[in-house]
């Protein structure tokens, strides 16, 4: 079996760094993280305080030549995804696996189509409470990465090394027997929570506790559920019955991450969520009314910061 020494994180952002966190805690050679030349500066004299502790990470730039990584972490913003790309080129070798933690359900496609599928291994975190400052990021230690080939009833020596670094590094996980349909689930539970959170300006107590807002939820993952049987994954209604289940263990206060990102005035991951949704509605001639409207009120958000 393949042994991962090696790691390689680009996206430094909640998830990224909280991993990586973990990974140096394991061992700190192991890893280090790819950012372009101004936040390599940026990094570089500040490092990163996660949880409380300080962390000074190995930081290198897209044209340095390094060892080829064993495996490459993908934790960016869907817009950044293309750079990222292109900037993780030099850390990919022969035997290199290449593990997406992105929402949605096209980001190991758009990697794999540059890298190959062979690399990948599909993958997503779930039940992430992460809140960044600065270069201070605290979060609850009760997320999970949910990874695999896209069928797992047998584990392939990509999954059973990164299962293996897993569980020396003390990172949560679970394998799904079905892959994609685990993607399409956090797909429908992000276009709902993440949009209806950043147009309500909601925490999660908001859907926690108000009916109106969880219905405006619950109508957001129905089209996802709804698109799911057309293109045979086939979700149910009971599926967003356990992530609203799932949602109320969350901490209240806490906010998404596309609520954040409207807060500070940055780009969000609409296009992503809504845009596909509408884009695949479009495709198999089903109409997708509220994330069209969702995607009209974020990127008018935008728009006027």
């Amino acid at each position: 079996m393949r042994s991962i020494e090696r790691v390689s994180i680009i996206g430094a952002g909640g998830i990224g760094a909280a991993y990586a966190s973990k990974l140096y805690d394991m061992d700190s050679s192991c890893v280090r993280i790819i950012t372009n030349s101004e936040r390599y500066e940026r990094y570089s004299a500040k490092g990163f305080v996660i949880n409380g502790k300080k962390y000074e990470f190995e930081y290198v730039k897209p044209e340095q030549d390094v060892e080829y990584a064993d495996l490459v972490l993908v934790s960016v913003k869907y817009h950044h995804l293309q750079q990222a790309v292109k900037d993780m080129r030099k850390h990919i070798g022969p035997d290199t696996i290449i593990l997406s933690l992105l929402n949605g359900i096209s980001s190991e496609k758009i990697i794999g189509d540059v890298y190959g599928m062979d690399k990948m291994l599909y993958g997503m975190v779930l039940g992430i409470d992460a809140i960044r400052q600065g270069n201070n990021i605290s979060y609850a230690d009760t997320a999970k990465i949910y990874f695999g080939e896209e069928s797992n009833i047998s584990y392939s020596d990509k999954v059973m090394a990164v299962k293996t670094l897993f569980d020396k590094a003390n990172i949560a996980y679970i394998i799904p027997d079905n892959m994609l349909r685990t993607l399409w689930w956090k797909f429908m539970f992000n276009a709902g929570i993440n949009q209806t959170s950043a147009v309500l300006g909601a925490s999660y107590k908001v859907f926690q506790t108000v009916k109106e807002a969880k219905e405006l939820l619950r109508d957001a993952m129905y089209e996802v559920v709804c698109l799911s049987k057309l293109v045979g994954i086939n979700l149910y209604e009971k599926d967003i019955d356990d992530f609203v289940a799932l949602l109320n263990t969350l901490s209240p206060e806490g906010k998404t991450s596309m609520l954040q990102d409207i807060e500070a005035g940055r780009k969000t991951e609409v296009e992503m969520l809504a845009g596909t949704v509408c884009e695949l509605g479009q495709r198999y001639g089903m109409d997708t009314p509220v994330n069209r409207t969702l995607l009209n009120i974020i990127k008018t958000l935008e728009k006027t910061y």
